[in-house]
């Protein structure tokens, strides 16, 4: 694609969920995909997903929470969310190839959802499942482990919880 072509595009309405649990540790998957973007080593990431025709991100966000890992309503307590949209950009080798070619990128708005249940609730085996495996993650740790184009997003959403993060 042309640079003036993706330009031109839009971003991907998305949301995106910090769940920490009571030490202040983060929810981490690891995609199934095996981090085609990262070379093929293992991409971990926080839950996120697209928002649905009508939806509100609060309400896309649980969905998601719930799609992903199994996670419902009940069991988190929202402490909190980004106050703008985060945005980035597919690297090149990507773009075109996922989400039909019709965006450059994703917006996000990431909510801080504090897990209220024990670990043997977390159920990542879903219809339609994202992660091979998950850990709770020191949130510094994490960002060493997220795909190099979507560290800038993960970095401001680490910022802007940080006072609830071990």
């Amino acid at each position: 694609m042309s640079g003036d072509t993706v330009s031109d595009l839009p971003y991907r309405p998305c949301v995106g969920v910090m769940l920490i649990n009571p030490a202040g540790l983060v929810f981490v998957g690891q995609r199934l995909d095996g981090g085609q973007a990262k070379g093929g080593a293992a991409a971990w990431q926080m839950p996120q997903g697209g928002i649905d025709a009508g939806e509100k991100p609060r309400e896309a966000a649980l969905r998601e929470l719930t799609e992903e890992t199994g996670v419902s309503a009940d069991l988190v307590e929202v402490l909190g969310k980004t106050e703008d949209w985060l945005t980035y950009d597919l690297p090149p080798e990507l773009l075109g190839k996922v989400w039909g070619g019709k965006y450059r990128g994703q917006k996000q708005k990431w909510f801080l959802m504090r897990f209220l249940g024990t670990d043997d609730q977390v159920q990542i085996v879903q219809p339609h499942q994202e992660f091979a495996q998950w850990q709770w993650m020191h949130a510094d740790a994490m960002l060493a482990e997220i795909v190099p184009f979507k560290r800038a997003v993960y970095e401001a959403v680490v910022a802007a919880f940080r006072p609830h993060l071990t």
